[in-house]
């Protein structure tokens, strides 16, 4: 699996736990960011590429962190193909793949101890979609809404 990652200061720390483990465990990951702890960064810049190389990688899942997981999950969703999830624990986690086939997840560093994160993302990154036609109707209809707002 392709894991492509992103986070500001506030998911500095957490993204270097993760990427090591996601490594270890034989996944490729894709660090887009930040590069160095620098308190006064933004996380759009690190989000939108994040989530824009997962539009790119068709198969690949992508995760952004910041302190709450709000802004850097509503950055990662500006970006045409990304359906992003925040996650807060490890059911919303897999309901957002299982349910929504969300490619990216957006988790607050700040809003839980790294165990804790661990296990949410382990759990995003574990979870198929689940290919029911009730939830695949439901994508069908966003994505829709999605091509339609391009010729506009």
């Amino acid at each position: 699996m392709r894991i492509h990652i992103g986070t500001d200061h506030a998911g500095f720390e957490l993204k270097g736990v993760l990427v090591n483990r996601w490594r270890e465990a034989g996944h490729e990951v894709v660090d887009h960011g930040c590069y160095v702890y620098d308190r006064l960064d933004d996380y759009p810049e690190f989000c939108i590429a994040c989530a824009e190389a997962v539009a790119a990688d068709p198969g690949s899942l992508g995760v952004v962190l910041g302190g709450s997981g709000n802004g850097e999950q509503i950055a990662a969703n500006l970006v045409h193909g990304i359906r992003a999830a925040l996650v807060w624990n490890q059911e919303t986690a897999r309901l957002a793949r299982q349910h929504n086939d969300a490619n990216v997840a957006g988790l607050g560093a700040r809003m839980h101890s790294i165990e804790e994160a661990i296990k949410i993302l382990d759990a995003f990154i574990g979870e198929p979609f689940g290919g029911e036609q009730r939830h695949q109707n439901r994508i069908d209809q966003m994505a829709a809404y999605e091509r339609s707002r391009e010729r506009a």
